[in-house]
């Protein structure tokens, strides 16, 4: 496994995250699934809401909040947005509200992945 980027290139792929992340996910169909009312919760866990359908109540910690067909046309877009952004970074690479959001971290989950990878890589 490589000894990953330098502080600067660091820094560099913070901001791209972020421009990226905000041009092709935030700006896209989520938008759409984000629009309208959230309910409250007096408790704060939600385990006090409830959504009622004519098959019966779903309590909101176990209801699905996206349907496939949302998502599929949710990834469409990004995939769409992404291959865009990539196509023509420069004129995209731009930070509006993501200046603002918490600096990036590496996933621990794809972190995990890489190791495996890379020592895989060595077995082989």
């Amino acid at each position: 496994m490589s000894s990953g980027p330098t502080a600067a290139e660091s820094r560099d792929l913070e901001l791209l995250a972020k421009a990226l992340v905000e041009t092709c996910m935030r700006n896209s169909e989520l938008e759409n699934l984000h629009a309208g009312r959230f309910p409250s919760s007096e408790r704060g866990d939600f385990s006090d809401v409830k959504v009622v359908t004519p098959y019966g109540e779903i309590p909101w910690p176990q209801l699905s909040r996206i349907s496939d067909a949302e998502m599929k046309v949710l990834m469409i877009d990004v995939v769409d947005r992404v291959f865009t952004y990539l196509s023509f970074p420069e004129e995209l690479a731009r930070i509006g509200g993501a200046a603002r959001w918490d600096r990036p971290k590496l996933h621990p989950d794809m972190m995990r992945a890489i190791r495996r990878r890379a020592k895989a890589r060595r077995v082989e």
